[in-house]
């Protein structure tokens, strides 16, 4: 058998078909350009502006904060986060072992931090951004730039190792109140996006906040192509608020009531000042207090307005509405004879006085001049021919006066107080609301009832803020307060001479408020105060309200200091003296000239053996 002839395959078959997989393929690749080119070209090409242009917002300016004077009370100034990656400090980058050590130690006394937190920080691995430390001052990251110019040199000169490499900056902008907690009840505060989350910077936030503005450019790996163009839509800053406030009489405001909260180891008080004829609010300030700036360590507790935001039974203040509706209703007259027993029953109760006494026989004037509870409850119930008709009269006045009715600042978490339509009023109150028991207010409400009387019967709708200046640089004032007659002239006129001997008098409850060289009006408070983690009562609201000179009235002052623990608690003794101090700074500080004229002497009492004369009759 002959040897295998061995035969060579066909070449053709195998070379269509290696052309039939090359033509498939290259029809593959036509058909995807096709796609790519005809078909989906401009969806890839918004593909490809998405990732090369870059839209970045632009924070704008918050507005300023001012006082009436324009000094700043809160602006915004530039800050800078300080990061670090920390891959730039592993030794591979730096041939330093230690190197996240290292740059601790020089960082922790510069940012204010803790150098082992700090190097740890720095020495996290497969980490490329760490925040170090969050809105410091330019001050500080010029700092810290020249410690890494001077390494950077270092390192230059292959002198050292260049252990600052890794940190970085972002600039931000700060919220910082340069008076500390001056009025910081009232400025409010700002969360940690910027925003306004209390007081006036939450009120106004839209104005402050401007409108943010946009930057588009061209990027390539991440860096800005300058020949590409750009798009830019500018920031417009947020609006200048000019406030009513008076900075040096805030500072006098919260340093007294402040030191007397702590002498009297009370739970919170308030102190106002008001322009008596304008209704502006020259001072508002609350103890304790807290610092915008540094929330971190203010007690939650205080961070609110407890000037306006604080609903309290104002106690015997309030009896100059009772004696407002007597005098303008024409029921009695400032030397109306009142005989006073020491007690009165009534309803489901038996009413004293603040003090244990026999039978008074006081004028009106002396009614309000000695506060006796007693004797209010007898004047204001000759306000009608019957108890039911004597309450609607107290009522309507009451209304008149903003009783029951948000001021109208518009302050966030404002109370309107309580005040029940006078059908729902129980036995006792229709006897207690008449000396100030059995409804109740804020502090802006009470004061603006003695800015009534000194403004000759006229409330004007009290302020907090003048007004406001634009991006333009224009200002715009306020509008104009609302302003309602509650009483006539004269009845203010006679009011504010009963008031002068609260003050003047050797019997009257106000002897600490008095002023050398002016006239004083004022009125002394001291209430049984609802515990509010209880609903009862416990403790004393303590108060003095009034208003100088009385005989051409410009300042209104009050006072109040709830829940006094430690020495005396009536109105007269502790806020008496912050009275003082306040409106004596106040005047000084407005230029305001002392009284002209001594103050009218209103009998106080009345001898019942002396029969009364055409102008008093007695009480019931």
């Amino acid at each position: 058998m002959g040897p295998k002839t061995v035969r060579l395959g066909q070449p053709r078959p195998r070379l269509r078909m290696v052309g039939v997989a090359l033509t498939l393929v290259m029809a593959t690749f036509v058909v995807r350009l096709l796609q790519v080119q005809a078909v989906d070209a401009s969806a890839y090409s918004a593909k490809a502006a998405v990732n090369r242009w870059v839209t970045e917002e632009v924070v704008a300016d918050r507005g300023t904060i001012t006082d009436r004077s324009g000094v700043d009370l809160a602006t915004t100034v530039d800050a800078f986060d300080i990061t670090a990656d920390p891959y730039l400090f592993t030794y591979a980058q730096t041939k330093v072992r230690d190197a996240p050590q290292q740059a601790a130690q020089l960082l922790a006394p510069i940012v204010g931090g803790d150098a082992n937190t700090i190097a740890r920080q720095l020495a996290t691995p497969n980490s490329r951004y760490q925040l170090i430390a969050h809105l410091q001052s330019p001050q500080v990251w010029n700092q810290i730039k020249d410690l890494k110019s001077a390494f950077a040199d270092k390192a230059y000169d292959h002198t050292g190792a260049d252990v600052l490499a890794g940190i970085f900056s972002q600039p931000h902008t700060k919220r910082v109140y340069p008076a500390g907690d001056l009025a910081a009840g009232v400025i409010g505060f700002v969360n940690a996006e910027g925003q306004g989350a209390g007081g006036l910077e939450s009120m106004y936030n839209k104005q402050l906040s401007g409108s943010n503005g946009q930057v588009r450019y061209a990027q390539s790996n991440g860096r800005q192509v300058p020949t590409a163009g750009g798009q830019q839509k500018p920031a417009v800053p947020g609006s200048d608020i000019e406030l009513t406030l008076d900075r040096d009489i805030q500072w006098a405001a919260q340093s007294a009531i402040t030191d007397q909260v702590k002498k009297s180891a009370a739970d919170r008080g308030y102190v106002i000042v008001q322009d008596s004829r304008t209704g502006q609010v020259l001072a508002m300030a609350d103890a304790p207090g807290f610092d915008p700036g540094d929330l971190a360590h203010a007690d939650t507790a205080a961070l609110g307005n407890a000037a306006v935001q604080d609903a309290y039974e104002p106690g015997s203040v309030s009896k100059l509405m009772s004696m407002a509706a007597i005098l303008d209703t024409g029921t009695a007259t400032p030397t109306t004879r009142v005989t006073v027993p020491g007690t009165l029953p009534r309803a489901d109760r038996i009413f004293h006085d603040d003090v244990d006494h026999g039978t008074w026989y006081l004028t009106l004037n002396g009614v309000l001049a000695k506060s006796s509870n007693i004797g209010t409850i007898l004047a204001s119930g000759q306000l009608g021919k019957t108890q039911p008709q004597a309450n609607q009269v107290l009522y309507s006045y009451l209304k008149k006066f903003g009783i029951g009715e948000p001021t109208g600042v518009g302050f966030p978490g404002e109370t309107p107080g309580i005040l029940a339509e006078p059908q729902d009023w129980n036995a006792s109150q229709q006897y207690t609301i008449p000396f100030g028991q059995g409804l109740s207010l804020n502090a802006l409400q009470a004061t603006s009832v003695y800015s009534t009387i000194a403004n000759g019967g006229v409330r004007v709708e009290p302020s907090l803020v003048r007004g406001t200046t634009g991006p333009d640089g224009r200002f715009v004032p306020a509008a104009p307060p609302k302003k309602t007659r509650v009483v006539s002239a004269q009845t203010a006129k006679t009011l504010s001479e009963m008031l002068e001997s609260v003050v003047g008098s050797e019997e009257g409850t106000g002897i600490n408020a008095r002023i050398d060289g002016y006239r004083v009006a004022g009125k002394t408070g001291t209430a049984n105060r609802v515990d509010p983690k209880t609903g009862r009562y416990k403790g004393y609201t303590s108060s003095f309200l009034g208003f100088a000179p009385a005989d051409d009235p410009r300042v209104t002052v009050s006072c109040v200091i709830q829940n006094p623990t430690r020495g005396s608690y009536f109105g007269g003794s502790i806020c008496g003296p912050v009275f003082q101090q306040v409106m004596t700074f106040a005047l000084k500080s407005l230029g305001v000239p002392p009284s002209g004229r001594p103050a009218p002497k209103l009998p106080i009492d009345f001898n019942p053996s002396q029969p009364p004369s055409a102008s008093t009759s007695p009480g019931r």
